[in-house]
This record gives structure tokens, C-alpha cells and sequence, in this order.
């Protein structure tokens, strides 16, 4: 299977030179890079502003289809290439789901491409709220019990 690291960088890429975007990297692959831990993500979560989920959307569909993506759930904004999912969603709904402060959060720069990666904090809030969401809940299997363990034993390490 490809890296998703990989194909996050190279999707990125596309989105900053093709639609002027800078993405974030959420979900399991971004709290790995911010912990420096595999936790074995299964998927790529990538946050795009609200725009390109509405009405720019066709752009944004026509991109990852140039890139070799499938459209696998348009609900979920899903995409898929060689057995890799990769899924957007509002980076607007960080500061109502879970408090994050959209305009704090950093931008990392790697291998030539930027993008924006929550903090530790960032990702601790998230998690929290998302282990009160009741379909999150059966679906992960307790899954983000166990990041929250891991963040928040980073977090006391940084202290």
C-alpha cells in the first residue's frame, strides 16, 4: 500500500499550486507527524476551507479526479486511489466542534510543501470532543480514548 504521508504531501502540493489551498492534516496521520508515533492511520483526513466543499467544489473534485482519486461518498467527501481513502471537511467547523482557534493553528513546512497541523492542545480538544460523539463512539471502538492517553501524556511531558 502506499504511504499516506506520501500521497497527503503530494495532494497538498496539488491543492497550494492548482487552487491556491493550503490544506490541514487531521486525523490519525496528522496526530502521528505531531507526536512523532505511528498509530497506524487507515485513512487521510484533510480539512480545506468551507468553499471548496460548497460551491467550489467542482474544482476541488476535478483536482483529485486529476490526480487519480475516485469519488467514493459524496456526503463524506471521500475519495480513493489504490486502496488508499482519503476524506475533506470544513476547517471552519474546528472552533464550533471542539474550540480551536482556526487562525492559531501552525503551519508546517516539509519536503517543500506547507500545510497547517494542529497542536498538541488543538488535538486534545478535538479528541475530547469527539470521544462525546456518540456515532464516533461505536464506530472507533474506543480508539480516541487511547489518542487522548497519548496526547495528554505528551502534553505532561512538555511541561
Amino acid at each position: 500500500m502506499l504511504n499516506l504521508y506520501d500521497v497527503f504531501l503530494a495532494v497538498a502540493r496539488a491543492l497550494a499550486s492548482q487552487l491556491g489551498v493550503t490544506p490541514l492534516l487531521f486525523g490519525s496521520l496528522g496526530l502521528s507527524l505531531r507526536l512523532h508515533v505511528d498509530l497506524q492511520p487507515d485513512d487521510i483526513d484533510v480539512l480545506v476551507p468551507e468553499a471548496y466543499l460548497a460551491d467550489l467544489w467542482p474544482s476541488l473534485q476535478a483536482l483529485m479526479e486529476r490526480l487519480g482519486f475516485a469519488l467514493i461518498d459524496l456526503h463524506e467527501h471521500a475519495f480513493a486511489r489504490e486502496g488508499v481513502h482519503l476524506a475533506y471537511a470544513s476547517l471552519e467547523s474546528l472552533e464550533p466542534f471542539a474550540g480551536v482557534e482556526c487562525a492559531a493553528i501552525p503551519m508546517v513546512q516539509d519536503q517543500g510543501c506547507a500545510f497547517f497541523l494542529l497542536s498538541l492542545e488543538d488535538y486534545w480538544k478535538v479528541y475530547t470532543a469527539s470521544a462525546t460523539d456518540g456515532y464516533r463512539q461505536a464506530k472507533k471502538e474506543g480508539r480516541d480514548q487511547e489518542k487522548i492517553a497519548l496526547i495528554s501524556a505528551a502534553l505532561q511531558g512538555q511541561r
